[in-house]
Order: C-alpha cells, then structure tokens, then sequence
C-alpha cells in the first residue's frame, strides 16, 4: 500500500468513525423511548450505562493498563459529565422531539467553540446561534405550539455536560486511548445507576426489557462513545467539531425517521442555524486558540 493511500485512510478512517458515532447515537436516543412507558427516561439511561459499562469493560480490559493518579481527576470529571449528559437529554426527550432537543443541547459544544476564539467573525456565529436558540424556544413544538420549559431546561443542561464531556473527554482520551470509554461510562453507570433504581424499581430488572436495553446500550453508547473517543484523538480540534455540528441535523432527521416527529418549516431553519453557526465558529478557531486532539504518531 503506497504512503499516498495510508495517509487518505488515516485522514478518512476517524471521519468514518465519528458519522456512525453520531448516527447511531441519534437511533439509539429514538429507540430508548420505546423504554420510557415500561421504566421511565431515568430508568431507561441506567440500564443503558450499565449494560454498556459491562460491555466496554469486557472488550477494553482497562485493568490491564495501570492508571496515572493524576488521570483519575480527569477521567472521574470526564465519567460524571458523561453520565449527566445522558440523564438530562433522556429526561429532555420525554416532552421535546428529539431534533429540537439535541440542537438546545449543541449549545454546549458551540459555547466550548466560541470561547475557543477570539476573532470578531464569532460574534456573527455567536448571533446566528442565539437566533436559531431563540426561535426554537419560541416556536416550541410543531403538535403542541409550545415547548415544555423543564425539558427544555434539560437540554440546555445536557448541552453544559456535553461541553464538559468534549473538554475532558478529549485529555482522557489523549493519555488513556479508548479504554478511557470504558472507565467513563462505567464511572457515569456508579452515578447514574442508583436514581435509575430507586426511580423505575424492580422493573429495571425484568428481562422482557433485556432486548431492547441491550441495542440501546449498544447504539447509544457503546459504540458512539468508543468511536468517537478514538476520533477526537485523531483530528484537529476544528475538524472534530465541524463534524459533530451535523448532530442536530442527524437527531432531527432520526426523529422524522423512527418518531415521527416532523418538525416545521421554520424549526428546521432554526436547526440550520444552529448548525451554520457551529461550523463557522469551529473552521474560524485557529489551533492554538483552544484545546486541539493530539494527532499519533
């Protein structure tokens, strides 16, 4: 194989990686609802984190590499945030379609974006962004006319995660490889699992429920969290978060696809915005504006 194709692979190769990440943590957000009847959104992020825990420790081994001390910091930071994040936007997808939902949580990368700047072309991203935020809080659901404030709430808050997720995930991952996915999501499974617990009780238990738990822990966790914890090690900074400002777009689209939730003409262009904003913002941020991916060697 010629160093011509070795580079294209190894440009291509984390690209690849973080689209499937992306696409099939929006479908597995859309199938986990079909949890929430049986064991609620806070059971439904438990069962989830603990089965994809289980997994993740089983392929990663992650005992067999020793932990730096001064790692478990940002890998405990890196766990907690990861497992908010889940809790938030499962409580948030309850009452908000998924599209609208994910694009109030992609605040938080887009604010991780914008502090990672420091050129005056931000503050036009900055407008959009607060735009698109504006028309959504707004123009609330497309069925309903109006957007439930607490899954909203929620959302925003899950987006504040997200940013925290990004920061350390990103450290984590540069020290530890991808057994950093392991040892986050089953730190974010310690935290999360007791509410889980205590909220849906024995029915967290039941095997009818096993099935669909199990592909849920799978798209939703432990593929994304693995290939996206493989990516960011492996592109710039503002290759990384040009990418993952299709997420919107992508849960959108997911919840059209397997809800069907349409969303309106308008609400798709709020979407947009959002979505223009984070690419302008990431491909204006210069490397040593803020925390760039160590690339291997």
């Amino acid at each position: 194989m010629s160093v011509e194709i070795r580079g294209l692979i190894a440009r291509v190769w984390p690209v690849a990686m973080l689209i499937v990440a992306m696409v099939s943590i929006q479908s597995g957000a859309s199938l986990a609802q079909s949890l929430f009847p049986t064991i609620g959104a806070t059971g439904a992020t438990s069962i989830r984190l603990i089965l994809a825990s289980i997994m993740l420790l089983a392929v990663f081994r992650p005992w067999r590499r020793p932990i730096a001390k001064s790692a478990w910091k940002t890998l405990i930071v890196y766990g907690v945030s990861l497992g908010a994040m889940n809790f938030l936007l499962y409580q948030a997808i309850q009452t908000v379609p998924l599209g609208i939902a994910v694009a109030l949580e992609f605040t938080g990368p887009l604010a991780v974006a914008v502090f990672s700047s420091r050129r005056r072309l931000d503050l036009l991203w900055v407008a959009l962004a607060v735009a698109g935020l504006a028309m959504l809080l707004l123009l609330g659901d497309e069925a309903s006319g109006t957007l439930d404030p607490y899954g909203a709430a929620c959302a925003l808050g899950a987006g504040v995660c997200w940013a925290l997720y990004i920061l350390f995930g990103q450290k984590a991952g540069a020290v530890n490889g991808a057994q950093s996915a392991a040892l986050g999501v089953t730190i974010a499974a310690i935290v999360i699992a007791p509410i889980g617990l205590i909220d849906a009780g024995a029915a967290l238990l039941s095997l009818d429920i096993l099935p669909i738990a199990l592909a849920v822990a799978i798209l939703s966790t432990a593929i994304p969290y693995t290939l996206e914890m493989i990516a960011m090690s492996r592109m710039p900074t503002p290759v990384f978060g040009t990418l993952m400002s299709l997420e919107p777009a992508i849960g959108a689209l997911c919840g059209v696809i397997f809800l069907s939730q349409h969303l309106g003409h308008l609400q798709w262009s709020a979407i947009a915005l959002i979505v223009v904003a984070s690419i302008g913002t990431t491909l204006a941020t210069r490397p040593h504006d803020g925390i760039e991916a160590p690339v291997p060697d």
